[in-house]
C-alpha cells in the first residue's frame, strides 16, 4: 500500500526484550517522532519491555501505549499452515496477571531450550557462532529468538542477512531448524482472555481462504484480526478485512517492526493503519491499561 499519511498507529513492534534490535524506550520515542499516537510494544512472549517504558515514566506526550504480547503459537494438527505455527497477538492485558506472567515464562523457557538446540546443530554444521551469541543475548533479552541467531550469523560472517539466515539455514526444512515448543493458539487465546486482553491472528494472509481456520479461532475466543499489516498490498487488505467485518473481528495492524532492515523510520514510511483501527481497539480493552 501506498499510505496516504503518516500513520497515527502501530500496534505489531518488537524491542530488545525479545528479537528486535532497539531498546523498549528508545523504539517507542521513535514511533512518537513519527507521529504515531496509539503504539503497542508485541515483544514476544514478555511484557518486560512494556513494564520497563512504564516504570521509567517514558511514554511520550500524547501517545497511548497498549501492553502487548505475540505469541507463536504452535498447530500440531497438518493444516497446511508455513512452520505450522499461528501468531496470536494479545493487547490491554493486565500487565500484573501473576498466571499469564507464569505461563510467558514457561513460553520463554522453550524458547531458550529451541535457541540452544538451535545452536548446537550449527556448530554441528561447522557453523559456530557462541562468541557472537554471548554478545547478542546476554544484556536485556528475554525471549530469545531465531533473528538473534541470524544476527550472530552475520557476525560470524555465515550470512549476508538476516533473510539469507532464514533462507538457507534457519527456515523450515533447513540443516538448522529445530521445531518450535509452546503453547497452542487456543491455549494461548484463552491465556490472552484470562488475562484481560484482547486476543488478535497476526499478519494471516491466506485468512479469506483459510475462513475454516479463523472460525475456529473465533470460536475458541479471537477477538482481532491484523488487516493492516505493512507488507500487505491493497488487495489483500480488502480482502482480509472483509474477513474481519463478516466475523465480527475487531481490526488491528502493524509495521511488526524488527530493526534488522532499517530505521523504524523507514519502516514507519510503509505503514498505514487508519485513526480509527486505534480508537476501535481502545474501545475494547479494560480501561487503565493504555498509558497517556
Amino acid at each position: 500500500m501506498i499510505p496516504p499519511a503518516p500513520s497515527p498507529i502501530d500496534l505489531h513492534t518488537h524491542s530488545r526484550r525479545s528479537d528486535g534490535v532497539l531498546e523498549p524506550t528508545d523504539l517507542v520515542r521513535a514511533a512518537a517522532e513519527r507521529g504515531v499516537t496509539t503504539f503497542a510494544l508485541t515483544d514476544h512472549d514478555t511484557l518486560a519491555g512494556y513494564r520497563e517504558v512504564v516504570a521509567a515514566g517514558a511514554v511520550p506526550v500524547g501517545v497511548t501505549l497498549v501492553p502487548g504480547v505475540e505469541i507463536n503459537a504452535l498447530v500440531t494438527r497438518d493444516l497446511g499452515l508455513w512452520e505450522g505455527e499461528l501468531h496470536i497477538l494479545g493487547f490491554g492485558l493486565d500487565p500484573d496477571d501473576e498466571a499469564f506472567e507464569a505461563a510467558l515464562a514457561i513460553q520463554r523457557e522453550q524458547r531458550r531450550v529451541r535457541f540452544e538446540r538451535t545452536v548446537d546443530r550449527l556448530r554441528e554444521l561447522g557453523l559456530g557462532i557462541d562468541a557472537q551469541i554471548e554478545m547478542l543475548a546476554r544484556d536485556g533479552n528475554d525471549a530469545l529468538g531465531r533473528p538473534t541467531i541470524a544476527r550472530a550469523l552475520i557476525a560470524a560472517g555465515h550470512a549476508t542477512s538476516v533473510e539469507d539466515a532464514f533462507r538457507r539455514l534457519l527456515g523450515h526444512g533447513c540443516p538448522a531448524y529445530v521445531p518450535r515448543l509452546g503453547l497452542g493458539p487456543v491455549e494461548a487465546i484463552a491465556a490472552i482472555r484470562a488475562a484481560g486482553g484482547l486476543p488478535a491472528l497476526a499478519h494471516f494472509s491466506e485468512a479469506p481462504a483459510r475462513l475454516d481456520v479463523v472460525r475456529e479461532l473465533v470460536a475458541a475466543g479471537l477477538g482481532g484480526l491484523e488487516v493492516y499489516y505493512r507488507s500487505f498490498d491493497v488487495v489483500t487488505v480488502e480482502a482480509v478485512a472483509e474477513v474481519a467485518t463478516t466475523l465480527g473481528l475487531t481490526p488491528t495492524g502493524g509495521s511488526d517492526y524488527h530493526g534488522d532492515t532499517g530505521t523504524y523510520a523507514e519502516a514507519h514510511a510503509g505503514l498505514w493503519v487508519p485513526p480509527e483501527v486505534g480508537s476501535r481497539l481502545l474501545g475494547q480493552i479494560a480501561p487503565g491499561f493504555g498509558v497517556p
